[in-house]
């Protein structure tokens, strides 16, 4: 599962209102890992962002989209081999997740690829998300998303590709559910 697949699942659900702590283990990974990927934008970095973006169609829905965000925060690690990172690490998130506030929307557990993807919503009670976390975990590739703030369902696909959130793409998507 690339980076992409988790962009995928990124775009197709929205933020939140409460933080989710990354557990402080996650970014020292980034030593051990081939390849990785942090990002870390609360608020004020978002709007100072969002200052860079152009006024053309697309830039100008993204601008407004992240103005009701809070947060996104990215950690992704590619290894060169199994057993890089501890499934402690992933557990320490997950377990954030847990209670009447969240709710997990899609669990992949795959014994063919050995790799497990969640997808976890906070509803704000007001036809809005109040927050997604989406945590992909390979014995070589673990990415957790998250992303804060309240934004419409149907306008986090815009998020693909911006602020090192991947881009959606169908064919990654048919490749996680064979």
């Amino acid at each position: 599962m690339r980076i992409a697949t988790i962009a995928l699942a990124v775009a197709a659900l929205p933020a939140w209102a409460q933080e989710i702590k990354m557990p402080v283990n996650l970014d020292a990974l980034a030593d051990k890992a081939e390849e990785s990927v942090v990002v870390t934008m609360d608020k004020s970095m978002l709007k100072l962002a969002g200052k860079f973006l152009k006024d053309e169609d697309d830039d100008a829905e993204v601008r407004k989209l992240i103005g009701g965000l809070d947060g996104i925060y990215v950690r992704s690690f590619q290894f060169s081999k199994d057993g890089e990172y501890s499934p402690a690490d992933v557990e320490a998130v997950r377990n954030q997740l847990q209670g009447p506030a969240w709710g997990r929307i899609v669990g992949v557990r795959s014994k063919r690829s050995d790799g497990d993807v969640d997808v976890y919503f906070k509803d704000s009670g007001s036809g809005q998300l109040g927050g997604i976390v989406v945590i992909a975990a390979e014995p070589r590739e673990l990415t957790i998303v998250s992303v804060i703030g309240t934004i419409d369902p149907e306008k986090i696909v815009d998020l693909g590709g911006e602020f090192g959130i991947p881009r959606l793409r169908a064919s990654k998507i048919r490749r996680i559910t064979q």
